[in-house]
């Protein structure tokens, strides 16, 4: 279920503010959304697996954390940024 580096490395590209960006929270946010998106994937296959169930909550969990942070820095970039991954405001 982890991601490939090549869809990592595809992400970060994407989302990054600079040429060295790996980490800003636009870049953690993409991450996790297409972490979240995979492990979403898995459930609907396996319905019982709740340890996956659990893991899938604490990084919707980290992400509205993060998207939080980022509306109350950069309102523009979060508006940009949710438009961007379709995620709800």
């Amino acid at each position: 279920m982890a991601l490939s580096k090549e869809k990592v490395a595809e992400v970060v590209k994407d989302n990054q503010r600079n040429e060295k960006d790996t980490g800003s929270t636009e870049v953690q946010v993409a991450l996790l959304t297409k972490k979240i998106e995979s492990l979403t994937e898995h459930l609907k296959i396996n319905k019982k697996d709740f340890s996956a169930r659990r893991g899938l909550l604490k990084l919707v969990g980290m992400r509205r954390k993060l998207m939080r942070y980022l509306d109350k820095k950069d309102h523009m970039s979060f508006k940009a940024l949710s438009k961007k991954l379709n995620l709800k405001n």
